[in-house]
């Protein structure tokens, strides 16, 4: 049977208006120190969920109920999608060195994530400005993405291609939640220094690199 507009639409507004719900039935308390969830102000943890507005292209901290709300396929409509938790390693993936020159990321570490907003992947890399975006040439992409069909199964706009590609090593490369990489770029942006990041930056690579393998269940 073939859903109709008005059946989706529903379905696509029912989360908004739980939150809403929630928003006027929770007492007016005043808040406590620490963090609280962006939808409800429930106070939550320091490991806890996130969800992107895809519209403002930001990340939101959730309580797990808010982000169960949107984990669903379309739960949210346009504007707000659950950010997954899965981690997978290509230990097999196809990018040369010129390949990688061909993207022109001035740095070693850099992810890709396909912003369904402006229908094209963005690649972005750490930088002591945070994350900086990188004018993707799309022919070059669309030759590795031809060679690493695994790459048709990113989420948009949670999930990304995660790689760190040095001079004389294979790239490591990596299918990772988009908050592991806003976290990474959080952690160089206070210890990045000169033109490469410097030493601290190197090992906070290395061990933010020794995590994702870990999560990935590379051995």
């Amino acid at each position: 049977m073939t859903e109709t507009a008005a059946g989706a639409t529903d379905r696509a507004v029912a989360p908004l208006a739980v939150l809403a719900r929630i928003r006027q039935t929770r007492p007016a308390t005043p808040r406590r120190a620490g963090e609280h969830c962006e939808l409800c102000s429930e106070p939550i943890g320091d490991e806890h969920s996130h969800l992107v507005d895809v519209e403002r292209r930001a990340l939101l901290c959730t309580c797990r109920g808010c982000a169960l709300l949107f984990g669903a396929e379309g739960a949210g409509g346009l504007r707000f999608r659950a950010v997954p938790d899965r981690y997978v390693a290509f230990p097999d993936f196809r990018l040369s060195a010129a390949q990688w020159d061909a993207l022109q990321i001035p740095v070693s570490v850099a992810f890709f994530f396909m912003n369904s907003v402006l229908g094209r992947v963005a690649a972005l890399y750490p930088s002591p400005a945070g994350a900086t975006e990188s004018l993707l040439p799309l022919d070059a992409w669309d030759q590795i993405t031809e060679a690493n069909p695994e790459l048709e199964t990113l989420a948009p706009d949670v999930e990304a291609f995660l790689v760190r590609s040095e001079r004389g090593a294979a790239p490591s490369c990596y299918l990772v939640p988009i908050d592991a990489c806003y976290e990474l770029v959080g952690r160089l942006r206070t210890t990045w220094r000169g033109f490469d990041g410097g030493a601290d930056a190197h090992r906070e690579i290395e061990a933010f690199f020794d995590g994702v393998r870990r999560r990935a269940g590379v051995r």
